[in-house]
């Protein structure tokens, strides 16, 4: 065993001795590329996704100095037809990078990445004695002709220089350099089995084009059939939630709200080994250099990034082209490489069908909160603050309180925030009652032309206050917005709380700018 040459199965071992959601499909997908021309892999995930853990779990399956055996029989890829073929049978190098980004910083990090990997494997073939001048590929070469020998590489963290050091560096040159030097050259094919790097970020675009274009790429963007491996799925959650007498939807508001690819309910699996470890659902979101930088990002404000900030913090949804994004994320220039960013980096959730980015669940709104105090705005921070006040003065039924709550939220110098549709009206609404979502669930209608917008406010589950159904008009009174309310036709799921219901009618008055509010409790008789 060396230090990055048959590291062993001790790190999976750890996770399997721990609570551990199985996600063995990953390796029947590598299986499958084995020797063939789809052999190079780069799998990047957001934070906190498992990226460790899996890459782990393959170094233990291939490692053919240790008998795994025993941690597999148990998993999905037990049963797999390539199971047998591929156990434990394969020299392994294991190169986590960040074990070199926090001790070395200079443009020479790629040298002694190189030096470290050939002293290690070197010392495992005495009978293949390196030349003056050998760089670890020429070593591996060497090894093949010598003894045949094939390997599988596994990088952890691949991307950890990059975001490291900035373009255009020596580092970054030497970096790139290295990358092709192992993986684009023919000697590549001839001396691994398999290549499995695995990071936040895919491969780094030059020219519109993948440095590495040999790897067949996996991400939040185009997970292709790796989605159910990138975090836990539903009924993987409510299986731990069973099992640890856990209240699911308190999960599912916390952590839920990924979608990757085609499955649209994924949940962030470190927060909720977390969740559950500590029987308590809160935001595990530790603070980093990511979030310095979302807060930058935001702060320039690229093409009006800042309103559609914060119309997702209302529950909507943005439109988002990840195509142009050159994977650095030094080198951002339009709003559509922040959002990317985001994405990659976990904050916001993606839909490749319609091209839209959201905030996901309450956690990430949580840290995107942070973000807008960050930059000091001051309307919408006013705003978020004084939404607890808002809903309980609403549950009080303080009509006139409410009327001034909602004419806080109304600042005419933040655009968004501005009565000039439907859909601005829907957002200040949301805005304001921001801290229901802690309880409630937010439904939006947005009927175009009709002058209104409506939000509608159900209680969670195990959550006892009565659901609230929220009209405003404009240029008109609020008896008549309560009217509109019981005149509508609404659904099932809002007529299953008639026994408690608040109605709330608001209205704008374009001139003077002031807000009038009513407030009926409806009970069914």
């Amino acid at each position: 065993m060396g230090r990055y040459l048959n590291i062993g199965n001790e790190a999976f071992r750890r996770a399997r001795n721990s609570e551990y959601v199985d996600k063995s499909g990953l390796i029947a997908v590598v299986n499958g590329t084995l020797f063939t021309e789809r052999s190079y892999s780069c799998v990047s995930r957001s934070r906190r996704f498992g990226k460790s853990v899996a890459a782990a779990m393959l170094a233990a399956y291939y490692d053919r100095t240790c008998d795994s055996r025993s941690l597999f029989a148990d998993l999905k890829i037990a049963g797999d037809p390539s199971f047998e073929q591929h156990l434990n049978k394969y020299p392994v190098i294991y190169l986590d990078l960040t074990d070199f980004t926090t001790r070395y910083h200079d443009g020479d990090i790629v040298t002694y990445v190189d030096a470290a990997l050939r002293q290690d494997i070197g010392k495992a073939y005495p009978q293949v004695p390196a030349q003056e001048g050998d760089d670890l590929m020429d070593l591996l070469m060497r090894i093949y002709e010598v003894i045949g020998e094939r390997f599988v590489f596994i990088i952890d963290e691949w991307d950890a220089i990059c975001r490291e050091f900035r373009p255009e560096t020596r580092a970054m040159d030497n970096y790139v350099n290295w990358l092709r030097r192992m993986f684009k050259s023919i000697s590549g094919k001839l001396v691994f089995a398999g290549v499995y790097m695995t990071g936040i970020l895919p491969i780094k675009k030059y020219n519109t084009q993948s440095a590495l274009n040999n790897f067949i790429e996996y991400s939040v963007v185009e997970p292709g059939g790796m989605a159910s491996s990138f975090g836990f799925t539903k009924d993987e959650v409510k299986a731990l939630a069973s099992k640890h007498n856990m209240d699911f939807d308190e999960l599912e508001k916390w952590y839920d709200g990924y979608q990757i690819g085609d499955e649209v309910s994924i949940f962030n699996p470190n927060s909720v080994m977390q969740a559950i470890r500590s029987r308590r659902c809160r935001s595990y979101w530790a603070s980093t250099s990511a979030f310095d930088s979302v807060a930058d990002y935001i702060q320039m404000n690229y093409e009006g990034l800042k309103d559609d900030a914060i119309k997702m913090l209302a529950g909507e949804r943005i439109k988002v082209d990840p195509t142009g994004f050159g994977n650095d994320m030094n080198e951002i220039s339009s709003k559509d490489d922040v959002l990317t960013v985001l994405i990659h980096l976990g904050y916001l959730s993606y839909d490749w069908r319609r091209d839209e980015c959201w905030i996901p669940n309450r956690e990430v709104a949580g840290e995107m909160v942070n973000a807008v105090k960050a930059n000091n705005w001051k309307p919408v921070v006013d705003a978020l603050q004084k939404s607890e006040q808002l809903l309980r003065d609403t549950l009080d039924g303080d009509a006139e309180a409410v009327a001034k709550g909602i004419e806080a939220a109304h600042d005419e110098n933040t655009s968004i925030l501005s009565y000039n549709n439907e859909n601005s009206l829907a957002c200040v609404l949301s805005i304001a009652y921001y801290y229901a979502r802690n309880d409630y669930v937010m439904h939006r209608e947005l009927p175009t032309g009709k002058g209104f917008a409506d939000i509608v406010l159900l209680p969670r589950k195990n959550v006892d206050s009565p659901a609230i159904v929220i009209e405003l008009k404009v240029n008109k009174d609020a008896d008549a917005a309560i009217d509109q309310i019981r005149r509508r036709q609404y659904p099932e799921k809002i007529r299953q709380h008639a026994d408690r219901l608040i109605l709330v009618g608001i209205n704008y008055d374009r001139e003077t700018k002031q807000h009038t509010c009513q407030i009926l409790f409806q009970q069914q008789q």
